[in-house]
């Protein structure tokens, strides 16, 4: 009987050295993408406790179970700011929604807070120089109320349309709160075209079962560039093994799609993971002719893409049984 006990001691002493040591491969992976330019992200993702925005804070900074209510302005209002010739930053603090000009009007990517959408996106487009009765539509990264609560207001105030997956439309209806009524649905690898603008949107499952993730044609002093947006990035979904699969197949796959299609820059919306608290401010002191800090070349897109992929691999280790 104590050889019995004895082997299965070490079996499963193998199995947990085995497992640990999965692990670090995968953390080492993230923190080789990461180098200096993806370091919030891999601290977010890859820490023994998930981090950061996107995992259960609310845009103002209070948590969820904070009273009810809106937070006070001065806690989560942002600045516009245009950041390429034909994208703009109309975000929060630590949620960021983003303004697309088209030949044919502007479309809203993420919607932010019930209470925060008026100041940001509409009187921020003012701000700008926009015309907010020139938004035609509403593209939704996935049902959490933080980038969806605002696009009830947009859609009933400028008969804006608006666009989520099937399956994070199915999540809105099970959630709470403001909820704009059901309308475009999302397919992988749609080309959503606009006037003379034409992103391309995947299915990414793994923040949420329909999370969506783009690529957006824009330019910088009429230079083409390609921005990727990864659409969902914190793991605020049940801790499972299966579930870090999925996540990490999309990440992989949306890795791969905006390496062959060249992307050369990274939007999020949470503000930290893309930068954007150093480079919004950049740019408002930006010289003529100085780069544009959101353009961070083809292999850093990859790298940050490669960053959550390798961080979720580490978690299938740690939470397989």
């Amino acid at each position: 009987m104590r050889t019995v006990i004895g082997l299965i001691v070490a079996i499963a002493g193998a199995a947990a050295f085995e497992q640990a040591a999965d692990v670090d491969r995968h953390v080492a992976a993230a923190r080789a993408a990461a180098r200096d330019d993806h370091q919030m992200l891999f601290t977010a993702l890859c820490s023994p406790e998930p981090t950061g925005p996107g995992t259960g804070r609310r845009g103002g900074g209070q948590r969820q179970d904070a009273p009810p209510g809106p937070p006070a302005r001065d806690e989560w209002h942002a600045e516009p700011t245009k950041v390429f010739d034909n994208l703009y930053f109309v975000g929060m603090k630590d949620v960021s929604a983003w303004a697309l000009t088209t030949s044919a009007g502007i479309v809203v990517i993420d919607a932010l807070y019930d209470y925060s959408v008026d100041d940001e996106i509409a009187e921020g487009l003012k701000k700008v120089g926009l015309d907010p009765g020139n938004i035609k539509y509403v593209i939704v990264s996935h049902g959490h109320g933080d980038h969806s609560a605002g696009a009830k207001y947009l859609q009933d105030r400028y008969r804006a349309r608006v666009l989520l997956s099937s399956s994070d439309w199915d999540l809105l209806d099970r959630g709470r709160g403001a909820k704009p009524a059901r309308d475009l649905v999302a397919s992988d690898g749609q080309k959503f075209t606009l006037g003379d603008t034409t992103i391309n949107i995947y299915i990414t499952p793994g923040h949420t079962p329909g999370t969506l993730s783009y690529l957006i044609p824009v330019t910088d002093n009429g230079w083409p560039h390609l921005v990727a947006e990864w659409g969902g990035t914190a793991f605020n979904f049940p801790r499972t093994a299966d579930n870090f699969r999925i996540y990490a197949a999309s990440a992989e796959r949306f890795g791969e799609i905006a390496g062959k299609a060249g992307a050369d820059a990274i939007i999020s919306n949470h503000s930290d993971y893309d930068g954007s608290k150093q480079k919004l401010p950049a740019l408002a002191v930006r010289r003529a002719g100085a780069p544009n800090p959101y353009v961070v070349g083809t292999d850093s897109v990859r790298r940050y893409m490669k960053v959550a992929e390798e961080c979720a691999r580490a978690w299938v280790a740690r939470t397989a049984s």
